[in-house]
């Protein structure tokens, strides 16, 4: 439902009134409260004067505040908060378009493209998405690249038109014409008027948001956090978590799993854990730097990137949100979990658990199929052996000397950076028998994926509906419920599967008093939807 009108019979409604009047920066992204009487849309938190019920019309999207006629507060700024879980934890059609949306998909093949991409005609696509989201794909495109130019705009000295084919746009007018509707000013005005806001006084309390610096220092960004020159190619950025965020939980899940040649896992010279590994983006290959950044309080990723073209930012975002699983409403989770006496403990310990999804869905079918029956060190061996033998090799980047850049500040060296992308399906499918080692049924197996997903008979990625994912990997012999469920969930962000066929899983059940059988543990698991993937993190931490 795009907008929930005030009446006082709708439940809803009032939650979320309640919920403005209280300024709990906890709905922040989760809703947007549009105030006709101003003609402006703010984030729930917003400090102003709590508007009449009778004034008010909560929205789901910025852009169906957009296309009523509402420009976004100058006070609250509703564009710079973490993005709704909802996107995550639905499975239907609004929601697989939103993260193809945010990917950029839209800018990439149009809306024909993202139809197909869904398996619908464009007229029924538009006409779904505004009955449940109060705009169409265009306006929804519209407003996420509206969004990530202001974030581009407001701390960074990027020259305008690179902001403007950064954040996607086609056309430097298109851009300026879109900013100067949605936020009453043009370009350099919103860059200007974020400058004053930085020299003016403010509450202590800090506010996370996306930061990125272009070929310039530039000056203070709004999030407070100073930056330095960069490389020409180089964007950094700010990604907004929801708090409580366990990020060196993620770190150390991928640090664990980081592939030789891929990826590099190691430490900040001030301790914070940090990792970079390439990636191919649609652009061309990709290095990325990932660090934790901010407080308890306004938790973020910080990511250096260097790119093929600007046109790769936001497709680079969108994965590393759900890499870091951002978006997900940890306080809900940790509280319907901790509800569980046996999780109670686990919960309290490591507030904020992620579910680490992934960079590049191909690699990780790979890297489930590859991992499945062995130790996660001999999967490591092994995937590393195959991007050695199979991947691309790209250049080394110049040793940086940017104190703001985290490789810069990394134990380690640029001559040991990762300098491999992971093979492609279709390179695997060609190559893969010759270079893969273990059970022949098991290569058969990969090579057979990997024909499959090259020539596009399967098709794995964070778009797919859930259950129709699992059951097409069901379909390929060699692959079982296991590997099924664990693609779903890491590639999708699905938020309730419990692998109960994971020995270590149960093992770590076990540990915490609950069932250690399958069938025992799934019945348990009940209890826990619709949180279950964020409960196996639990029962494999507690291994």
């Amino acid at each position: 439902m795009p907008a929930l009108e005030s009446r006082t019979a709708d439940p809803t409604f009032d939650e979320r009134y309640r919920a403005m009047q209280a300024r709990d920066a906890r709905f922040d992204g989760q809703f947007i409260t549009g105030v006709h009487s101003t003609g402006i849309y703010c984030r729930p938190s917003c400090p102003a004067v709590s508007p009449k019920p009778s004034n008010v019309t909560f929205y789901l999207t910025a852009a169906a505040a957009h296309e009523a006629g509402l420009r976004a507060c100058k006070r609250c700024l509703p564009d710079a908060v973490p993005g709704s879980p909802e996107w995550n934890l639905r499975d239907d059609l609004a929601a697989r378009a939103m993260r193809l949306i945010a990917d950029g998909l839209v800018e990439r093949e149009g809306v024909p493209g993202l139809a197909a991409r869904l398996g619908y005609t464009p007229r029924h696509l538009t006409r779904v998405l505004t009955a449940e989201l109060g705009a169409g794909p265009l306006a929804l495109a519209r407003a996420h690249r509206a969004q990530t130019a202001r974030s581009l705009l407001t701390s960074t000295t990027l020259p305008v038109a690179d902001v403007a084919f950064a954040s996607g746009f086609g056309s430097i007018r298109q851009f300026n014409d879109t900013i100067r509707e949605v936020y009453e000013r043009s370009p350099l005005e919103v860059r200007a008027a974020a400058r004053v806001r930085e020299r003016a006084p403010r509450p202590p309390v800090g506010r996370a948001d996306l930061v990125a610096t272009g070929e310039a220092p530039a000056a203070e960004p709004e999030s407070g956090h100073g930056t330095g020159a960069t490389d020409a190619g180089v964007v950094r950025l700010r990604l907004p978590a929801r708090a409580p965020f366990d990020a060196a939980g993620v770190f150390a899940w991928l640090a664990a799993r980081a592939v030789v040649g891929v990826e590099e896992a190691s430490t900040t010279a001030d301790g914070r854990p940090a990792f970079r590994r390439t990636l191919g983006l649609p652009g061309g290959p990709a290095l990325v730097d990932l660090a934790p950044g901010g407080d308890a309080a306004s938790p973020s990723i910080e990511v250096t990137a260097r790119l093929a073209g600007l046109g790769d930012l936001p497709p680079l975002v969108a994965r590393v949100r759900r890499l870091f699983d951002l978006d997900a409403d940890a306080v809900a989770i940790d509280a319907a979990l901790a509800a569980d006496p046996a999780l109670a403990g686990s919960v309290a310990l490591v507030p904020g658990m992620r579910v680490p999804g992934c960079l590049d869905p191909h690699e990780l079918v790979f890297r489930a199929l590859i991992g499945q029956q062995i130790s996660v060190a001999a999967a490591r061996t092994a995937l590393g052996r195959l991007a050695n033998d199979l991947g691309v090799r790209v250049d080394r980047p110049a040793a940086s000397t940017d104190p703001a850049d985290p490789a810069a500040t990394t134990v380690g060296s640029d001559a040991a950076a990762p300098a491999i992308l992971f093979p492609t399906a279709a390179t695997i499918a060609e190559h893969g028998a010759a270079v893969l080692r273990g059970p022949a049924a098991r290569i058969r197996t990969i090579v057979d994926v990997a024909d499959r997903l090259a020539s596009g008979a399967l098709v794995v990625a964070a778009d797919r509906e859930r259950h129709d994912l699992e059951a097409r990997l069901l379909e390929v012999p060699g692959i079982g419920p296991w590997t099924a469920g664990y693609v779903a969930m890491r590639v999708t962000g699905a938020p309730d599967v419990l692998l109960t066929g994971d020995l270590a899983l149960r093992n770590g059940a076990a540990n915490l008093g609950l069932p250690h059988s399958a069938r025992d543990l799934a019945e348990t698991g009940l209890r826990w939807a619709p949180w279950r993937s964020y409960a196996s993190m639990h029962l494999w931490r507690a291994a």
